[in-house]
């Protein structure tokens, strides 16, 4: 069972969050799934997911996803995943 806490900031503001929840244990070969599901909550676009993002995830226990990650124009600054350990 994992936890992600997924904010989504416009400034230093938080605008919108969630806490993902699986009951299942973390891999990475899903980490799209899952961000795309915490996407879908959250009602934003899903960004680009490079292998950069995932070692972040792995080695600081949260990414961050700016407006250049992102295909279209987003009204918010950045989505931050964290992982709630």
């Amino acid at each position: 069972m994992f936890h992600i806490w997924a904010k989504v900031y416009i400034d230093d503001h938080i605008e919108k969050q969630c806490v993902y929840r699986r009951e299942e244990a973390f891999t990475y070969s899903a980490f799209f799934t899952y961000l795309a599901e915490i996407c879908d909550e959250l009602d934003i676009p899903t960004p680009v997911l490079v292998k950069a993002h995932l070692f972040r995830y792995a080695k600081f226990n949260h990414v961050v996803f700016r407006a250049s990650d992102f295909m279209e124009e987003i009204p918010f600054t950045r989505l931050v995943l964290e992982n709630i350990l």
